[in-house]
């Protein structure tokens, strides 16, 4: 199984930065897609970027410009650094890794951003 820790996660006014981070524990050059999704509180959980081992990246319409997906292989790790935050950018990101049918969430992030 994968584990997925992730951080960076906080309070910042609007139009401010946050870098999140989720640490694998294993190879992420073994993982097919890893991804980023976030989830405010009574709405659905969305997928705001992914990224493939082979490097393609995607974004949805709200965060593209402000949001840039990246990895570290050699840290294992998976980045979203996020840009020109805005107050609807509030929600709980969550990083998920998917190889084949397995797929693993880890425990989320609070991202609060004020106006």
């Amino acid at each position: 199984q994968v584990q997925l820790v992730e951080s960076g996660g906080g309070l910042v006014q609007a139009g401010g930065s946050l870098r999140l981070s989720c640490a694998a524990s294993i190879s992420i050059f073994s993982i097919n897609v890893m991804g980023w999704y976030r989830q405010a509180p009574g709405k659905q959980r969305e997928l705001v970027a992914s990224i493939t081992n082979g490097g393609s990246t995607s974004y949805a319409d709200s965060v593209k410009g402000r949001f840039t997906i990246s990895r570290d292989n050699a840290k294992n790790t998976v980045y979203l650094q996020i840009n020109s935050q805005k107050p609807e950018d509030t929600a709980v990101y969550y990083c998920r890794s998917a190889q084949g049918i397995r797929i693993y969430w880890g425990q989320g992030t609070q991202v609060t951003v004020s106006s």
